[in-house]
């Protein structure tokens, strides 16, 4: 025989009528001390072989063979080479075998005296495993649940067939020991080969073989309740390492990507999803999921929860939903699941489960549970449980992760508080204490020198009115930049023509320029069918202002600026103010937003301005539900300031004020209405 070959089914093979059983470990333990006992009573000095996968598990019956080979001088012990286990004859021969060799699989144990012989022969199946397997370190592996297959028996012939099986195996190893191999099978009248197979019996006495029986049943009695021992083990594992991964991390998608990975195997679904479920949204875009490889995937789907009716029975029940059979579900959930016989039929779900995610009544996001074979699966209460217990954890670290992220946003405002106060300082030292210094000079000469020509008086008072401006405008900047921020501004919404809005941004601008500091020529061009925009005019007004002024400071007079506006798509009007001037580095074009910048610094204004103009425009065309942007080639090459505006809805027309009609006092009417004699709606 082969080192190769399997001892079990050599005797088998012998002997066919013998039955293999199945056997567990813990009782193939019992029976090997029963046989081992019986040697130890001392009632002879019989043959023993025993045979062990590995040296660890001899180790741990190391002292017994000690007492037993002080019995008898035949003993003989087989197990896979080790750091100490090797061939050898102190106190019993030791044979130690290769790794490649099937007795690796296999457990023996054969005693042959005169008046009593037993035999045990297995092999180890491959065992199914007790629970899904769970990609979480240190999961148990229940050593006593692991499952043989063979034959135990005290007939004789069989148990001579055995012996001399494995002391050919034996004689392989250690050729040495012939003469001595000989010498026992002639001690023992060892057959080399059983030749009256009839006469093979039963074996065991009835009680030996009633208790045999009376063990195993028990040993499928531990199984079951092993299994329930390593399913709930592994459970509290899978809900300790999302546990552990809440701790570590306060990332959401980082978390709901490991619950989704391990909770997925553990359920054995065919496809696990976890998702927000945000008010006022329509769908969502689904970014994590486990799914097994015949599995479509979900990633990237747009999945319904405005209008899913099982989502909105969970938000007023704050229970799941569990349907074993989408093709026959329950009665109350018929009209639910009617509304989503898409996604059913879309996705093949034919069993679902749906785990809310709620923290104090409120609805934070589901996890979602897919089989998608043709058959449909039966849930346990077992399944459901950890469903529960996962949902409840991540509950925690959603709301955890929510308040870290308002913290966070909290820590950024307060930054930006704190550079505005470090900015206003400096605003206040410079640009306030500076023309309060010459309005002060100026009216000190004014009052000290009666006799001052006229011409140097109204120098001083012209330096003074001017200075006491920049402030007011300073002043008033930062108060509606602060309104604005806050959100304290109410909007008016109207249809405008976008040409009106810039007469009356062009008539400010040249009203307020003066021959000192001369604009250069600006030129608007606009398509001949504009569509209006609905905004607040006012507004519009003053962003096109600031812009023009910004443009007017960096321009040279030689220069041009341009205006000029176009259909954008998506129902939005884009504007563009261009400028031939100095033009803005590209890393700067998103810093020039900022409050207080200014290109040559803080604290070195030789243009003029507070630093808050187009914070002020940019925080204007956000709250009209636009944007703005800077675009530049960089120095020297001028630059281009763009916002949109959404179109106005319907036919917009105009309507010329009615003669008739009581006009206010001009005070009472708003600049736009000065301006423009007509009303738009």
């Amino acid at each position: 025989m082969r080192n190769s070959d399997s001892v079990v089914e050599a005797l088998l093979e012998a002997i066919p009528q013998l039955r293999s059983q199945l056997f567990f470990k813990t009782s193939l333990t019992a029976l090997s001390h029963a046989m081992e006992d019986q040697v130890l009573a001392g009632i002879e000095k019989p043959l023993v072989i025993a045979s062990f996968q590995q040296e660890r598990f001899y180790r741990q019956e190391a002292s017994r063979y000690q007492r037993i080979a002080d019995i008898s001088d035949q003993v003989y012990v087989l197990s896979a080479a080790g750091t100490s286990f090797e061939l050898g004859s102190e106190g019993y021969e030791t044979i130690a075998f290769d790794e490649a060799d099937a007795l690796t699989q296999e457990w023996h144990l054969v005693v042959i005296g005169t008046q009593y012989s037993a035999c045990l022969v297995c092999r180890e199946r491959d065992a199914a495993p007790l629970v899904s397997t769970l990609p979480i370190p240190g999961a148990p592996a229940l050593d006593q649940t692991r499952r043989f297959e063979g034959v135990w028996t005290q007939d004789q012939r069989v148990c001579h067939q055995a012996a001399n099986l494995l002391l050919a195996r034996i004689a392989a190893y250690r050729p040495a020991l012939a003469p001595k191999i000989k010498a026992t099978k002639q001690r023992y009248q060892l057959l080399s080969a059983v030749s009256d197979a009839a006469q093979i019996g039963g074996g065991a006495d009835p009680f030996t073989l009633r208790l045999v029986t009376y063990l195993q049943a028990g040993q499928y009695k531990l199984l079951k309740a092993y299994k329930a021992i390593a399913v709930k083990e592994q459970r509290e594992r899978l809900v300790n390492a999302i546990t552990a991964a809440i701790r570590r991390s306060l990332d959401p998608e980082e978390l709901f990507q490991i619950t989704v990975d391990q909770l997925g195997p553990a359920l054995q679904v065919d496809r696990c999803i976890i998702y927000r479920c945000p008010a006022q949204r329509a769908e969502v875009t689904l970014r994590h999921e486990y799914r097994q490889p015949d599995t479509r995937s979900l990633v990237d789907v747009g999945w319904p929860i405005a209008d899913n009716l099982l989502l909105e029975q969970i938000r007023q029940e704050h229970e799941a939903i569990v349907i074993a059979d989408t093709q026959a579900p329950p009665r109350p959930l018929q009209t639910a699941l009617d509304a989503l016989n898409y996604l059913v039929a879309e996705w093949h779900l034919r069993s679902w489960a749906l785990v809310p995610l709620i923290y104090q009544q409120r609805l934070l996001g589901m996890i979602e549970l897919h089989h998608c074979q043709d058959l449909p699966h039966n849930w346990t209460e077992d399944d459901f449980a950890l469903g529960e217990a996962v949902a409840a954890q991540l509950s925690v670290a959603i709301i955890q992760a929510d308040a870290y992220a308002h913290l966070q946003e909290l820590n950024q405002q307060l930054e930006a508080l704190e550079r505005t106060r470090s900015n206003l300082i400096a605003i206040t030292g410079h640009e306030l204490r500076t023309p309060l210094s010459t309005i002060q000079v100026c009216l000190e000469s004014l009052s000290t020198e009666p006799d001052m020509p006229d011409q140097l008086r109204q120098t001083m008072l012209t330096t003074a009115l001017d200075d006491a401006e920049r402030m007011r405008k300073l002043v008033q900047d930062f108060l509606t930049l602060s309104r604005l921020e806050s959100g304290r501004i109410e909007w008016t919404f109207e249809a405008l023509m976008v040409a009106e809005c810039f007469d009356l941004a062009l008539s400010s601008v040249q009203a307020r320029k003066s021959d000192r500091s001369p604009c250069c020529p600006i030129e608007v061009q606009l398509p001949p069918a504009l569509p209006m925009v609905r905004a607040d005019g006012e507004w519009v007004v003053e962003v096109i202002v600031k812009l023009l002024d910004n443009a007017c400071k960096f321009t040279e007079p030689t220069g041009v600026i341009t205006i000029s506006a176009h259909a954008a798509g998506e129902g939005m009007i884009q504007i563009t103010i261009a400028d031939t001037g100095r033009g803005i580095e590209p890393y700067r074009l998103e810093a020039v937003f900022d409050r207080f910048y200014q290109e040559e610094g803080a604290l070195r204004r030789t243009t003029g301005g507070t630093g808050l103009g187009l914070a002020m425009c940019r925080q204007i065309i956000e709250g009209l539900g636009g944007r703005i942007w800077a675009t530049s080639e960089g120095k020297d090459h001028g630059s281009q300031f763009h916002f949109t505006l959404p179109i106005a809805e319907g036919r917009a027309t105009l309507h010329i004020r009615q003669e008739t009609e009581e006009l206010p006092d001009a005070d009472t009417l708003s600049e736009l209405e000065r301006r423009n004699p007509y009303i738009l709606e």
